[in-house]
C-alpha cells in the first residue's frame, strides 16, 4: 500500500518533472535558433511553432515517465536506479515525440534541436530530482519523515542489519529493537521487545512499517512463521539472506518467470567493462615501460653484474580462469635458489636471496618487468597477486573462497597490498581485500590503487 506522504511524494516528482520538460522544450528552442551557438543551414521556424507543440510533448513525457518506473518511491532506491529510470524515462519520451512530430509532418523539425532539449530534460529533472531526495535525506538525518522497523532475529545477520539501518540513516528507517524466540545471553545487549508472537501488537504499538527477518540459515525453516504471524499485519517484510560464507563476490537478485534468483558469483568484470580496463592497462603499462626503460636498462645490468645467471627470473603463475602463464622478474635469488628447497614461501633474511635481490625485493623494482606481462595479456596492472599452482592446490582446500580470486587478472599491485597485505601477513585478510576489490570494481579504483601505491613508496616492511 502506498502511503500517504508517498503519493505526495509521487505528485511532487511528476509536477516537477513535467513543469522541467516544458522549460526544457522552450529553451532547447532559445539555444538552437537565438544563442548563435549551432551554425544555422535553414530558415529559423517561428517560435509559436515551438509553443503550438508545448502540449503534445507534456502528454507524450507523462506516459514515457510512467512506463520507465521514474514514479516508483521506496526508502530503498538508490541513485543508479534513479538516474537510469530517468535516463530511460527521457530517452524514450524524446523517440515518441520525434515519432509524433515528425509523423504528423509538423513545420517545426528540428533534430539538433531535439537532441539539445533531451540533454536538457535529462540534466533538469535529474538535478532537481536528487535535490529533492538530498533535502529529504536531510530532514531524515534531523528525526523527520522517520518510519520504524524491527528486527527478527539476535544473532550476527540481525546485529549486522541493525547497524545498516543505522549508518543508512538517509532511508529513515529507526529499528526500534528485536524480536527473539529463542534469547540466550549473548544477546543481552539488545533491545528485545519480544517473540514472534508478538509481533502484530508490537506493530500496532510502535507503528512500526518494516519488518526485517534476519535468521541465520540454520533457522531459515522459521521464517515460514515469521511470515505466517505477520500476514495478520500491513507492514513491509524483508528476509535478509545470510550467504556471507557462500558469497565468493557479490550478492545479485533476478527473476527468472516470478521465481526470485539470488545471485552468489557474480563479477563487475564483463562486456565494456572488460575492454575499458584492457584499454587502460595497455595505455599505462606502455608510457611506464617507455618512462621506466632508463631505470630497467640499469636494473638489469646490476643484476647482471652482482649475480651469476639470468638477468630474468620466470616462473610459473595463475591468472585469470586459473591459466597458468609464465610470469617475468628480475632475478633476486642464486639460480640453483629451488634446486633442493623446491617450491616454498621466502623468509625473512632468505639466504637464497642475492645482495643486490635483497635490495630489489624489499623496494619491489624486482616487479617492474611484468609490465611486459601486462602488455602481452597475462596480468593486469591492478588485481589479486598471482600465486603459483603448487599454493593454489593447497589453498584453495583450506582457504574459503580462494579461488574466486582467478574471475579476473592478476595485478602487479592490488587492493590488499596497498592495505598492507603482502608477504608475511594473513591469507584470509588478502583474500577477503581481494574479494572485495572484484567485487567493488570501477577504473577509479584502479586508479586510487595505482596512486597509492605511488604515494605509499615501493618499500614494504613485510616483503621478504
Amino acid at each position: 500500500m502506498i502511503k500517504q506522504r508517498s503519493q505526495i511524494l509521487v505528485a511532487w516528482f511528476k509536477s516537477w518533472d513535467i513543469l522541467w520538460t516544458g522549460i526544457s522544450w522552450i529553451l532547447a528552442y532559445h539555444i538552437r535558433f537565438d544563442t548563435g551557438l549551432i551554425p544555422l543551414k535553414n530558415e529559423v521556424p517561428d517560435i509559436a511553432l515551438c509553443y503550438g507543440n508545448v502540449l503534445q510533448v507534456l502528454l507524450v513525457a507523462f506516459v514515457a515517465y510512467r512506463m520507465t518506473g521514474q514514479y516508483e518511491i521506496t526508502r530503498f532506491r538508490r541513485l543508479r536506479e534513479e538516474m537510469g529510470s530517468v535516463l530511460r524515462g527521457v530517452g524514450l519520451m524524446g523517440l515518441l515525440v520525434i515519432a509524433v512530430i515528425f509523423g504528423m509532418h509538423s513545420p517545426y523539425e528540428s533534430r539538433t534541436t531535439m537532441l539539445v532539449f533531451m540533454i536538457l530534460t535529462f540534466f533538469t529533472v535529474s538535478f532537481w530530482r536528487r535535490a529533492t531526495w538530498w533535502a529529504i535525506q536531510e530532514l531524515r538525518h534531523l528525526g523527520y519523515n522517520q518510519t520504524f522497523a524491527i528486527v527478527v532475529g539476535s544473532g550476527r545477520v540481525a546485529r549486522k542489519t541493525a547497524r545498516g539501518l543505522r549508518h543508512a540513516a538517509w532511508m529513515g528507517i529507526k529499528n526500534i529493537g528485536f524480536v527473539e524466540d529463542q534469547p540466550n545471553r549473548w544477546a543481552d545487549d539488545l533491545d528485545i521487545l519480544g517473540t514472534v508472537d508478538d509481533l502484530p501488537k508490537l506493530i500496532e504499538k510502535y507503528r512500526v512499517s518494516h519488518v526485517f527477518i534476519a535468521l541465520p540459515m540454520n533457522r531459515y525453516h522459521e521464517a515460514r512463521k515469521v511470515f505466517d504471524v505477520l500476514s495478520q499485519t500491513l507492514a513491509e517484510v524483508r528476509l535478509v539472506a545470510d550467504v556471507p560464507e557462500m558469497a565468493a563476490l557479490s550478492l545479485t537478485t533476478t527473476n527468472l518467470d516470478g521465481l526470485p534468483i539470488v545471485g552468489l558469483r557474480e563479477s563487475p568484470h564483463f562486456g565494456l567493462n572488460i575492454f575499458v580496463k584492457r584499454a587502460m592497462d595497455i595505455a599505462l603499462a606502455a608510457v611506464g615501460l617507455v618512462l621506466l626503460s632508463p631505470l630497467l636498462g640499469v636494473l638489469a645490468l646490476l643484476v647482471k653484474l652482482t649475480s651469476p645467471g639470468p638477468i630474468f627470473y620466470r616462473q610459473e603463475r595463475c591468472g585469470l580462469n586459473g591459466k597458468p602463464f609464465m610470469m617475468l622478474k628480475f632475478r633476486s635469488m642464486r639460480v640453483d635458489a629451488e634446486q633442493q628447497s623446491g617450491a616454498v614461501w621466502t623468509v625473512q633474511d632468505d639466504p637464497r636471496r642475492t645482495r643486490f635481490g635483497a635490495f630489489i625485493r624489499k623496494t619491489s623494482l624486482d616487479e617492474l618487468p611484468q609490465l611486459i606481462n601486462v602488455l602481452r595479456g597475462d596480468m593486469s596492472l591492478v588485481g589479486p597477486r598471482p600465486e603459483r599452482p603448487v599454493f593454489i592446490q593447497k589453498f584453495q582446500k583450506t582457504i574459503p573462497n580462494y579461488t574466486a580470486r582467478h574471475a579476473v587478472k592478476a595485478g602487479i599491485t592490488g587492493w590488499a597490498q596497498v592495505n598492507g597485505w603482502r608477504g608475511n601477513t594473513s591469507l584470509r585478510k588478502r583474500i577477503q581485500y581481494d574479494l572485495y576489490y572484484i567485487t567493488h570494481w570501477t577504473p577509479w579504483l584502479d586508479l586510487k590503487i595505482m596512486w597509492m601505491t605511488v604515494w605509499q613508496g615501493l618499500i614494504h616492511r613485510n616483503a621478504y
